[in-house]
C-alpha cells in the first residue's frame, strides 16, 4: 500500500486559498453540522441515496435496531433510517461531498486534498479549480448512483469528498506525472514520480472495486473514486485552456527539496 506524505511545491507562486477553504468547509461541516459524526439525522438527510436520485423522490424509512459486537459483548444499537431531505434530492449529489462518516474518513480525505489540490489550483486558477472540484465530485456521485441503482446499496447513503479528490488526483496524474512525491511505501519513506504515486493508488481502487462487484461489502464507494478520477483526467486539459502547461519536472531535474515544501 502506498500513502503520500508530501510533494515538491518549490514552483508554487501563490497561496492555495481555494484548496484551504475547501478543507475548512469540510472540517466545519463535520464538526458543527454533523456534530463530529454523531448527528446521524443530518448526515442521512444530506447524503446521496441512489434510489432517491433514480426514483426522483425523497425516501423516508424507519429506524432499525441492529446487533453490534463490542469489547463488552453484543449490544443493540438503533440505526437511523433515511431522513426527509429538506432540499431537492438532486442537490444531495453536491451536499454529500462535504460530509464524512467519521474522523478517520475526514482526515484521510483532507490529507490527500492538501497534498494534491494546491498544485491543480495553481495550474488552472482559483475560479476554475472551484468549478473543476465540484464537477468531478458531481460526476463521481453520479457514477456511484448508476452503479448502485438496482442493488442492495441503492438505499444506502453515500457521502465524502473522495470522489472530488479523486478528480484532483486524475488531473495531477496528467499535469504532474514527473513531480517528485514523498510516500510511505510498505513502511519505507521514499520518493517516486507523480505517475507512480497516483497510478498505484488508482490501481488499488480498481482492484478493490472488483471485490465489491464480487459481493464483498467494504463500505467504500470505489466506483465513485474511479468515476471522479476519470473525470479529472478528462477535464484537466480543457480547464487548462489559455494557461501555460506546467513545466516543472522535479523528478528528471533531480530536485530533492521536497519535504520542506510539502502540501
Amino acid at each position: 500500500m502506498i500513502f503520500p506524505i508530501g510533494d515538491d511545491n518549490s514552483d508554487r507562486t501563490s497561496f492555495p486559498i481555494v484548496n484551504v477553504m475547501l478543507i475548512a468547509i469540510n472540517v466545519l461541516v463535520f464538526v458543527f453540522l454533523q456534530d463530529m459524526g454523531s448527528n446521524a439525522e443530518f448526515t442521512f438527510a444530506f447524503s446521496t441515496v441512489p434510489a432517491e436520485i433514480i426514483g426522483r423522490t425523497d425516501l423516508v424509512t424507519p429506524d432499525e435496531t441492529i446487533l453490534v459486537n463490542t469489547p463488552e459483548g453484543p449490544r443493540e444499537v438503533v440505526q437511523p433510517g433515511l431522513q426527509r431531505t429538506p432540499i431537492p434530492v438532486y442537490f444531495t449529489l453536491l451536499t454529500s461531498m462535504f460530509m464524512h462518516g467519521g474522523i478517520a474518513h475526514l482526515l484521510g480525505n483532507m490529507w490527500f486534498l492538501w497534498i494534491f489540490g494546491d498544485n491543480i489550483e495553481h495550474d488552472i486558477g482559483r475560479m476554475r479549480y472551484t468549478l473543476f472540484y465540484l464537477l468531478c465530485g458531481l460526476l463521481a456521485s453520479l457514477t456511484h448512483v448508476l452503479l448502485n441503482s438496482t442493488n442492495a446499496s441503492s438505499t444506502v447513503p453515500s457521502l465524502g469528498a473522495s470522489g472530488a479528490i479523486s478528480g484532483v488526483m486524475g488531473a495531477y496524474l496528467l499535469l504532474h506525472p514527473h513531480r517528485r512525491v514523498t510516500v510511505l511505501l510498505f513502511r519505507v519513506v521514499t520518493q517516486v514520480p507523480g505517475f507512480v504515486a497516483v497510478g498505484m493508488w488508482f490501481v488499488f481502487q480498481v482492484i478493490s472495486s472488483l471485490g465489491v462487484l464480487g459481493g464483498m461489502d467494504t463500505g467504500v464507494a470505489y466506483g465513485a473514486h474511479i468515476g471522479g478520477f476519470i473525470a479529472g483526467v478528462a477535464f484537466a486539459k480543457p480547464f487548462m485552456f489559455g494557461r501555460a502547461v506546467p513545466q516543472h519536472d522535479s523528478w528528471r531535474e533531480g530536485d530533492r527539496n521536497v519535504w520542506p515544501h510539502s502540501g
